[in-house]
């Protein structure tokens, strides 16, 4: 990737998704997955959301890895590895407008599913974990979205915010560490790399900031909104070259 408007755009793009991880546990693919798929094409867009959602979720688990609950998280992650390789190969036999649409209407419903707090019984316990963690592990490698399954299980398994952020970084690390092996890392060079770190840090600067400046619950509107944009103009992009 070349060009100071195509930096220009990584660097803004990565320190916002970078920013919302850090003020609320999780969101960098709900905010930053449609506008890097549409800078970087679908298949490198995910790539990059999976390596810099992978990382962050790392850095954040340093100080709450104590509160992870690994009984819980284990068959999300378990169920996560089986289902990656068909979200990589479906992403992979799909043309680019297809996928565009697809990710768009992914990233819609989810956020929409999330706004609306879904609560279904059959979605707590371990056949919950086992469903969510499936869909997670598809939707991640496909479309780097695997963190709405994980938010709607834990909304129906009655999980406090304090339990949700360590888990969710958890499964950030397990999850995109699968997308990864499936997906492999973009193709960025060494200046489109060296744009994207210095992002990320730079996100994690302000979020960890405004984190104590910004109530949670409207940090988390916030993250819903940008998530909802993202997928309708993704939606909108491919359906105008189909």
């Amino acid at each position: 990737m070349t060009g100071g408007t195509a930096q220009l755009l990584l660097a803004s793009i990565v320190t916002v998704g970078a920013c919302v991880q850090w003020l609320t546990g999780m969101g960098f693919a709900l905010a930053a997955v449609p506008a890097l798929v549409l800078l970087l094409g679908p298949l490198q867009g995910v790539a990059l959301a999976n390596c810099a959602a992978g990382a962050i979720s790392a850095a954040g688990l340093v100080g709450g890895w104590r509160r992870v609950r690994l009984t819980a998280m284990v068959p999300l992650v378990v169920a996560s590895a089986c289902t990656v390789p068909a979200g990589r190969w479906v992403a992979a036999q799909l043309p680019q407008a297809v996928l565009l649409v697809g990710m768009g209407l992914l990233v819609t419903l989810a956020v929409l599913l999330v706004m609306r707090g879904l609560r279904v019984s059959a979605l707590a316990g371990s056949k919950g974990a086992v469903a969510a963690g499936a869909a997670g592990g598809f939707m991640n490698a496909s479309a780097g979205l695997g963190g709405p399954p994980l938010s709607i299980y834990a909304m129906n398994a009655d999980w406090t915010v304090h339990e949700f952020v360590p888990n969710a970084q958890f499964y950030g690390v397990v999850v995109n560490a699968f997308s990864i092996g499936a997906n492999g890392v973009p193709q960025l060079g060494s200046t489109g790399w060296a744009t994207a770190v210095v992002a990320m840090l730079v996100g994690a600067v302000l979020g960890k900031a405004l984190a104590q400046r910004v109530p949670e619950r409207r940090a988390r509107q916030l993250v819903l909104l940008l998530a909802l944009a993202g997928g309708v103009s993704s939606l909108a992009k491919g359906l105008g070259v189909l």
